[in-house]
């Protein structure tokens, strides 16, 4: 199984959540995650250099999709389609990483992508 994660699962993982652990740690899941993940985890306010490291460390293992022609035209799609529901710059790159890679979306922020009709969001697992 393929999976693209947004940046609050990684989060998860990162806080030691035992469903996070459990995914990153599969070897039947193919995690894939969009460069605004990374940058939004490197970039944050008060990150600490061992954080960074491991940080860093982890991606090593992820596969990490950079923007293309299709995803830029695919965000600009969904930016068009979408913003009035609400959707941001942010989100909108992610879920046309996820049309674009054709690739199920993990997010706990359903909220934010419920309404696009374009992906499929994977179903989210119990925080513990």
């Amino acid at each position: 199984m393929k999976l693209l994660i947004d940046t609050d699962i990684f989060i998860d993982y990162l806080k030691g959540i035992s469903a996070a652990k459990v995914l990153f740690r599969s070897t039947d899941i193919d995690i894939y995650c969009s460069v605004l993940t990374k940058k939004e985890l490197l970039n944050k306010p008060g990150l600490k250099d061992s954080e960074r490291k491991r940080i860093i460390s982890i991606f090593k293992r992820l596969k990490t999709l950079s923007l293309d022609s299709d995803i830029s035209i695919k965000y600009s799609d969904l930016l068009a389609k979408y913003y009035d529901n609400g959707l941001r710059p942010p989100d909108a790159i992610i879920a046309a990483t996820a049309w674009s890679k054709k690739l199920p979306l993990l997010t706990r922020n359903w909220k934010h992508f419920r309404y696009i009709e374009e992906i499929k969001l994977a179903p989210i697992y119990e925080q513990t």
